[in-house]
Protein backbone atom coordinates (compact mmCIF):
# COMPACT_ATOMS: atom_id res chain seq x y z
CA UNK A 1 0.00 0.00 0.00
CA UNK A 2 2.73 2.15 1.05
CA UNK A 3 4.65 1.90 -2.40
CA UNK A 4 1.02 2.44 -4.48
CA UNK A 5 0.84 5.77 -2.61
CA UNK A 6 4.42 6.68 -3.05
CA UNK A 7 3.42 6.40 -6.75
CA UNK A 8 0.45 8.51 -6.38
CA UNK A 9 2.39 11.13 -4.89
CA UNK A 10 5.28 11.22 -7.57
CA UNK A 11 3.17 11.40 -10.55
CA UNK A 12 0.90 13.99 -9.84
CA UNK A 13 4.10 16.16 -8.74
CA UNK A 14 5.02 15.71 -12.09
CA UNK A 15 2.15 17.37 -13.64
CA UNK A 16 2.91 21.20 -14.49
CA UNK A 17 -0.66 22.54 -13.95
CA UNK A 18 -1.25 22.87 -10.06
CA UNK A 19 -5.13 22.65 -9.22
CA UNK A 20 -5.09 25.25 -6.69
CA UNK A 21 -8.70 26.72 -6.44
CA UNK A 22 -11.70 27.18 -8.31
CA UNK A 23 -10.46 28.88 -11.35
CA UNK A 24 -7.32 26.71 -12.06
CA UNK A 25 -10.22 23.24 -11.84
CA UNK A 26 -12.61 25.34 -14.47
CA UNK A 27 -9.59 25.94 -16.39
CA UNK A 28 -8.58 21.93 -16.31
CA UNK A 29 -12.24 20.86 -17.16
CA UNK A 30 -12.08 22.88 -20.27
CA UNK A 31 -9.33 20.50 -21.17
CA UNK A 32 -5.21 20.75 -20.68
CA UNK A 33 -2.72 19.49 -23.10
CA UNK A 34 0.17 18.25 -20.87
CA UNK A 35 2.44 17.78 -23.64
CA UNK A 36 4.28 20.84 -25.23
CA UNK A 37 4.53 21.38 -29.11
CA UNK A 38 7.78 22.16 -29.82
CA UNK A 39 8.42 24.46 -32.59
CA UNK A 40 11.47 23.71 -35.16
CA UNK A 41 12.81 26.37 -37.88
CA UNK A 42 12.49 25.14 -41.74
CA UNK A 43 16.51 25.79 -41.74
CA UNK A 44 16.51 23.59 -38.55
CA UNK A 45 14.26 20.50 -40.85
CA UNK A 46 16.46 21.16 -43.41
CA UNK A 47 19.52 20.47 -41.64
CA UNK A 48 18.37 17.74 -40.23
CA UNK A 49 17.15 15.76 -43.32
CA UNK A 50 20.91 16.72 -45.03
CA UNK A 51 21.85 13.59 -42.40
CA UNK A 52 18.92 11.62 -43.64
CA UNK A 53 19.40 11.70 -47.32
CA UNK A 54 19.30 7.76 -48.68
CA UNK A 55 18.84 6.46 -45.23
CA UNK A 56 16.41 3.09 -45.46
CA UNK A 57 14.21 2.36 -42.55
CA UNK A 58 16.88 -0.64 -41.58
CA UNK A 59 19.75 1.89 -41.45
CA UNK A 60 17.48 3.91 -38.93
CA UNK A 61 16.22 0.83 -37.01
CA UNK A 62 19.83 -0.03 -36.25
CA UNK A 63 20.78 3.60 -35.63
CA UNK A 64 17.61 3.39 -33.17
CA UNK A 65 19.46 0.09 -31.33
CA UNK A 66 23.18 2.06 -31.39
CA UNK A 67 21.03 4.69 -29.22
CA UNK A 68 19.09 2.59 -26.80
CA UNK A 69 16.48 2.59 -28.53
CA UNK A 70 15.72 -0.92 -29.84
CA UNK A 71 12.35 -1.73 -30.58
CA UNK A 72 11.03 2.20 -30.58
CA UNK A 73 9.79 3.70 -33.64
CA UNK A 74 8.81 0.62 -35.81
CA UNK A 75 5.21 1.07 -37.26
CA UNK A 76 2.89 -1.62 -37.36
CA UNK A 77 3.96 -3.15 -41.00
CA UNK A 78 0.04 -3.36 -41.68
CA UNK A 79 0.58 -0.17 -42.24
CA UNK A 80 2.23 0.19 -46.03
CA UNK A 81 3.24 1.51 -49.28
CA UNK A 82 0.00 2.23 -51.09
CA UNK A 83 2.39 1.54 -54.40
CA UNK A 84 6.08 0.79 -54.96
CA UNK A 85 8.60 2.40 -57.85
CA UNK A 86 11.59 -0.77 -57.78
CA UNK A 87 12.83 1.03 -60.79
CA UNK A 88 13.64 4.48 -59.06
CA UNK A 89 12.49 3.94 -55.58
CA UNK A 90 10.15 7.16 -55.52
CA UNK A 91 7.86 5.46 -53.05
CA UNK A 92 10.76 6.40 -50.65
CA UNK A 93 10.95 9.12 -48.39
CA UNK A 94 12.58 11.17 -45.17
CA UNK A 95 10.50 14.33 -43.85
CA UNK A 96 9.58 16.05 -40.80
CA UNK A 97 6.39 15.05 -39.19
CA UNK A 98 3.59 17.87 -39.23
CA UNK A 99 0.52 16.21 -37.26
CA UNK A 100 -3.52 15.91 -37.30
CA UNK A 101 -6.04 13.73 -35.26
CA UNK A 102 -9.36 12.76 -36.30
CA UNK A 103 -12.03 11.31 -34.76
CA UNK A 104 -15.33 9.48 -35.22
CA UNK A 105 -17.79 12.36 -35.37
CA UNK A 106 -21.43 12.47 -32.95
CA UNK A 107 -22.71 15.45 -34.81
CA UNK A 108 -25.77 14.57 -37.35
CA UNK A 109 -24.23 12.40 -40.29
CA UNK A 110 -26.73 13.31 -42.57
CA UNK A 111 -29.14 16.48 -43.85
CA UNK A 112 -31.86 17.50 -42.50
CA UNK A 113 -35.10 16.96 -44.40
CA UNK A 114 -35.24 19.01 -47.32
CA UNK A 115 -31.83 20.51 -46.80
CA UNK A 116 -29.43 20.46 -49.57
CA UNK A 117 -26.62 17.58 -49.64
CA UNK A 118 -24.14 19.82 -51.41
CA UNK A 119 -24.50 22.47 -48.84
CA UNK A 120 -24.41 20.55 -45.69
CA UNK A 121 -21.40 18.54 -47.26
CA UNK A 122 -19.11 21.60 -47.47
CA UNK A 123 -20.70 23.09 -44.08
CA UNK A 124 -19.30 19.43 -42.60
CA UNK A 125 -16.01 19.93 -44.52
CA UNK A 126 -14.82 23.76 -43.38
CA UNK A 127 -16.15 23.51 -39.88
CA UNK A 128 -15.95 20.02 -38.41
CA UNK A 129 -13.79 18.06 -40.92
CA UNK A 130 -11.41 20.60 -42.55
CA UNK A 131 -7.55 20.28 -43.27
CA UNK A 132 -6.36 22.91 -41.10
CA UNK A 133 -2.84 21.31 -41.10
CA UNK A 134 -2.02 22.67 -44.50
CA UNK A 135 -1.27 25.96 -43.22
CA UNK A 136 1.79 24.49 -41.96
CA UNK A 137 3.01 21.89 -44.73
CA UNK A 138 6.42 23.27 -46.04
CA UNK A 139 9.45 21.98 -48.01
CA UNK A 140 10.40 18.08 -46.59
CA UNK A 141 7.15 17.73 -44.50
CA UNK A 142 5.54 14.26 -44.20
CA UNK A 143 1.78 14.47 -42.91
CA UNK A 144 1.15 12.08 -40.64
CA UNK A 145 -3.10 11.61 -40.01
CA UNK A 146 -4.28 9.82 -37.11
CA UNK A 147 -7.64 8.73 -37.96
CA UNK A 148 -10.55 6.33 -37.18
CA UNK A 149 -8.97 3.09 -38.77
CA UNK A 150 -12.48 0.88 -37.77
CA UNK A 151 -14.77 2.83 -40.21
CA UNK A 152 -14.56 3.20 -43.98
CA UNK A 153 -13.33 6.83 -44.29
CA UNK A 154 -11.28 8.12 -47.57
CA UNK A 155 -9.75 11.09 -45.85
CA UNK A 156 -7.04 10.98 -48.21
CA UNK A 157 -7.92 11.03 -52.02
CA UNK A 158 -6.63 12.12 -54.79
CA UNK A 159 -7.01 15.60 -55.11
CA UNK A 160 -5.77 16.70 -51.57
CA UNK A 161 -2.92 14.53 -51.14
CA UNK A 162 -1.50 16.38 -55.05
CA UNK A 163 -2.03 19.59 -53.29
CA UNK A 164 -0.28 18.51 -49.95
CA UNK A 165 2.32 17.22 -52.53
CA UNK A 166 2.50 20.57 -54.62
CA UNK A 167 3.07 22.51 -50.84
CA UNK A 168 6.18 20.51 -50.13
CA UNK A 169 4.93 17.24 -48.16
CA UNK A 170 7.34 14.29 -49.54
CA UNK A 171 4.91 11.79 -48.14
CA UNK A 172 1.63 11.03 -46.26
CA UNK A 173 1.22 8.61 -43.30
CA UNK A 174 -2.04 7.26 -41.76
CA UNK A 175 -3.05 4.15 -39.85
CA UNK A 176 -6.52 4.35 -41.54
CA UNK A 177 -7.65 4.57 -44.93
CA UNK A 178 -7.52 6.64 -48.55
CA UNK A 179 -9.06 6.51 -51.52
CA UNK A 180 -8.68 7.40 -54.72
CA UNK A 181 -5.31 5.02 -54.39
CA UNK A 182 -5.27 4.01 -57.96
CA UNK A 183 -4.67 7.94 -58.95
CA UNK A 184 -2.67 8.51 -56.28
CA UNK A 185 -0.26 5.81 -57.19
CA UNK A 186 -0.52 6.82 -60.94
CA UNK A 187 0.50 10.56 -59.37
CA UNK A 188 3.24 8.70 -57.34
CA UNK A 189 2.84 10.70 -54.09
CA UNK A 190 4.19 8.80 -51.40
CA UNK A 191 1.21 7.34 -49.16
CA UNK A 192 1.69 4.56 -46.25
CA UNK A 193 -1.98 3.69 -45.09
CA UNK A 194 -3.94 0.64 -43.41
CA UNK A 195 -6.31 -0.45 -45.77
CA UNK A 196 -8.23 1.62 -48.58
CA UNK A 197 -11.18 3.47 -48.34
CA UNK A 198 -14.09 4.85 -49.97
CA UNK A 199 -16.45 7.06 -48.04
CA UNK A 200 -16.38 11.22 -47.68
CA UNK A 201 -15.30 12.75 -44.09
CA UNK A 202 -18.54 14.19 -42.97
CA UNK A 203 -20.71 12.91 -41.58
CA UNK A 204 -18.07 10.13 -40.23
CA UNK A 205 -15.24 12.02 -38.78
CA UNK A 206 -13.94 15.30 -37.54
CA UNK A 207 -10.59 16.78 -37.06
CA UNK A 208 -9.96 16.94 -33.14
CA UNK A 209 -6.50 18.60 -32.93
CA UNK A 210 -3.55 19.76 -35.59
CA UNK A 211 0.57 19.19 -34.85
CA UNK A 212 -0.07 17.32 -31.21
CA UNK A 213 1.16 14.08 -30.66
CA UNK A 214 -0.71 11.44 -31.79
CA UNK A 215 -0.48 7.56 -32.37
CA UNK A 216 0.18 5.67 -35.49
CA UNK A 217 0.29 1.66 -35.83
CA UNK A 218 1.08 2.03 -32.28
CA UNK A 219 3.96 4.11 -32.16
CA UNK A 220 3.96 7.57 -30.62
CA UNK A 221 4.75 10.38 -33.27
CA UNK A 222 5.31 13.99 -31.96
CA UNK A 223 5.25 17.00 -34.60
CA UNK A 224 8.98 17.93 -35.62
CA UNK A 225 9.89 14.07 -35.88
CA UNK A 226 11.84 12.56 -38.66
CA UNK A 227 9.93 10.03 -40.70
CA UNK A 228 11.30 7.29 -42.96
CA UNK A 229 9.59 5.07 -45.16
CA UNK A 230 10.09 2.62 -47.53
CA UNK A 231 9.30 -0.87 -48.89
CA UNK A 232 10.63 -2.29 -45.50
CA UNK A 233 7.63 0.37 -43.86
CA UNK A 234 7.86 3.03 -42.07
CA UNK A 235 10.39 4.05 -39.04
CA UNK A 236 9.73 7.48 -36.69
CA UNK A 237 12.85 8.42 -35.05
CA UNK A 238 12.14 11.13 -31.98
CA UNK A 239 14.00 14.26 -32.42
CA UNK A 240 15.84 14.61 -29.59
CA UNK A 241 18.11 11.54 -31.12
CA UNK A 242 17.60 12.20 -34.66
CA UNK A 243 20.86 13.16 -35.22
CA UNK A 244 22.91 10.65 -33.51
CA UNK A 245 20.75 8.07 -35.28
CA UNK A 246 21.48 9.35 -38.38
CA UNK A 247 25.00 9.42 -38.01
CA UNK A 248 24.81 5.70 -36.88
CA UNK A 249 22.48 5.00 -39.61
CA UNK A 250 25.13 6.44 -42.21
CA UNK A 251 27.64 3.68 -40.89
CA UNK A 252 25.25 0.82 -41.25
CA UNK A 253 24.25 1.72 -45.07
CA UNK A 254 28.04 2.93 -46.27
CA UNK A 255 28.88 -0.82 -44.81
CA UNK A 256 25.82 -2.13 -46.33
CA UNK A 257 27.18 -0.52 -50.04
CA UNK A 258 30.48 -1.65 -49.50
CA UNK A 259 29.95 -4.74 -48.90
CA UNK A 260 27.29 -5.44 -51.88
CA UNK A 261 29.83 -3.74 -54.05
CA UNK A 262 32.14 -5.98 -53.64
CA UNK A 263 29.80 -8.70 -53.99
CA UNK A 264 28.22 -7.51 -57.37
CA UNK A 265 32.19 -7.31 -59.01
CA UNK A 266 32.67 -10.76 -57.93
CA UNK A 267 29.57 -11.94 -59.86
CA UNK A 268 30.58 -9.59 -62.64
CA UNK A 269 26.65 -7.75 -62.05
CA UNK A 270 26.19 -3.92 -63.21
CA UNK A 271 26.39 -1.75 -59.95
CA UNK A 272 22.71 -0.14 -59.26
CA UNK A 273 21.44 2.92 -58.03
CA UNK A 274 21.44 0.85 -54.35
CA UNK A 275 25.24 -0.08 -54.09
CA UNK A 276 26.67 3.66 -55.70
Amino acid sequence: MKSNILIFVIFFSTIPFQIKGQNDKQQLSKGYNLIETKIYSEEEDSELLKLYQNLRVADVSDGMDMVGLPNTGLVDPSIHPDWVDYENLSHTFRGIAVTARYIPTQRQNRPKQGEDFKEWEGNFYNKFSNELFTELIKPGTVVVLDDVEEMDIGSIGSYNILAWHKAGAVGVVTDASSRDTDEIAIQKVPLYLRKKGRGIRPGRNELESVNRPVEIGGVTVFPGDVIVADGDGVIVVPRYVAEEVAKYAKQVLDGDKAGRRDLYKSMNRALDQTVK
